[in-house]
């Protein structure tokens, strides 16, 4: 009878625990082409209010790198009814948070506010998309910021050049080639008239998704949103046609050089699809099990039992064009990076000749399932996640169902994509070493 009981119990739990995890939401678009979202949680007096702007590093012309970068900082120097300097401020007093980032993708700006701030959070972001302040003092400032941000996260930053390295490996025509920061010669040759020409081109309604979630009023919301929104004039559509990659079909190698760091890295990486793609899963369960903590492959053998790395990583850096599949570690000792690159090879072409074991995945799938449930644990990450499906993979409702995705992947699905992608033909291998390695 107790067994009876506890097993009722356990799977109503389960139920009640999984329909816990739902998200609900609403979305339309305004007559301008504005997408909105909107997520009702009052559980809690906040709200997280952003939007993403299908803008990232790679929308530019060559020679004029690294304008969505830019823009992130330039669009909180004000606007037209907010005064230079007064955003933060204006943030901060009313109890709230903010911030931005860019990606080779999209630029997706937030702010957090206790939920009575609403009202202030749309009108400061539709000022953002109407009334910003693009002259030449304010490109000025901006550009010197920029530069410094550079100097810090990359130039004088320990392995800050392994991406930007890495990129230019793998691309020669895409603009993924190219680091989403830019190149700072390209900044300092474009004109003011250059930059209200980016703006005017990819920071329209009609190119972004406006996500409200948290303790909101659904039809006050929408009221408020068409009120501050629905004026915006729609732009012209974005026309992207990117040149495609031919395959890598023959080993790349080759050495650069860090000021900056006294241990060497080795770095192989693989281009892989874009992360629609069901094989771009497959390649996030495989780092998982290439590197996914202490008792991963990876770190096992080469950092535990054989004292060859002082760390070791796998990472599968999605984009919506074409991905990034990372494997980096430093070498312990004077272990050489041959060394390193043979015993990693070692456990890839494992992944192409044989199963991992029942074991091994059923503990991927119990490892995606918590990192799942983890990712929609408040309303900023909910209002990030809801942003992302829509603009990147054109289904909002993954924010429900992608953990099907992860399901429905089998050890033999690992294994073929892993052949695939992962072959020694496609990767590049590159010695990353101190400068007086010359």
């Amino acid at each position: 009878m107790k067994k009876k009981f506890l097993a009722g119990f356990l799977a109503l739990f389960t139920v009640c625990y999984a329909g816990a995890q739902k998200v609900e939401f609403e979305e339309y678009d305004l007559d301008n082409g504005l997408h909105v979202i909107l997520h009702q949680d009052n559980s809690a007096p906040v709200i997280t209010t952003s939007v993403m702007y299908h803008v990232g590093g790679k929308d530019r012309k060559e020679g004029r790198t690294g304008f969505a970068h830019f823009f992130e900082h330039l669009l909180f120097e004000g606007t037209e009814n907010i005064e230079k300097g007064e955003w933060d401020k204006l943030v901060s007093s009313h109890g709230g948070s903010g911030n931005a980032y860019t990606s080779q993708d999209v630029t997706y700006y937030y702010e957090s506010f206790p939920s009575n701030n609403l009202e202030l959070a749309l009108w400061m972001e539709s000022e953002r998309m109407l009334h910003p302040v693009i002259k030449q003092e304010g490109v000025d400032t901006q550009n010197e910021v920029v530069k410094e941000e550079k100097r810090m996260r990359y130039d004088n930053s320990p392995y800050g050049q392994l991406l930007p390295v890495v990129s230019k490996a793998l691309f020669s025509e895409h603009p993924y080639k190219d680091p989403n920061v830019g190149y700072m010669e390209d900044l300092d040759a474009a004109t003011l008239e250059e930059f209200k020409e980016y703006f005017e081109k990819y920071y329209a309604p009609n190119n972004a998704v406006l996500v409200i979630a948290g303790d909101i009023d659904l039809s006050r919301t929408k009221e408020l949103v068409e009120d501050y929104f629905g004026p915006i004039p729609r732009g012209a559509e974005v026309q992207r046609n990117y040149p495609l990659e031919d395959p890598i079909e023959q080993q790349i190698n080759l050495k650069t050089y860090d000021p900056n760091i006294q241990v060497p890295a080795l770095i192989t990486a693989y281009r892989t699809p874009g992360q629609q793609s069901k094989d771009s899963y497959v390649l996030n369960m495989i780092s998982r099990y290439l590197s996914g903590g202490r008792s991963s492959k990876l770190y096992k053998k080469l950092v535990d039992e054989q004292k060859q790395a002082l760390q070791v990583g796998a990472f599968n850096l999605e984009q919506e064009d074409y991905g990034m599949y990372i494997v980096f570690s430093l070498p312990l000792g004077d272990t050489p990076l041959e060394t390193l690159e043979q015993e990693i090879e070692e456990e890839v072409s494992k992944l192409r000749t044989e199963l991992i074991s029942e074991k091994d995945y059923q503990k991927l799938q119990n490892q995606f399932e918590n990192s799942f449930v983890n990712s929609n644990s408040s309303v900023e990450g909910i209002a990030n996640n809801l942003a992302n499906y829509y603009m990147l993979y054109g289904d909002t409702n993954l924010i429900n169902s992608q953990l099907e995705i992860y399901r429905n992947i089998t050890r033999e699905d690992i294994r073929d994509v892993a052949i695939k992608y992962l072959l020694p033909r496609q990767k590049a291998v590159i010695e990353y070493l101190p400068e007086n390695n010359q």
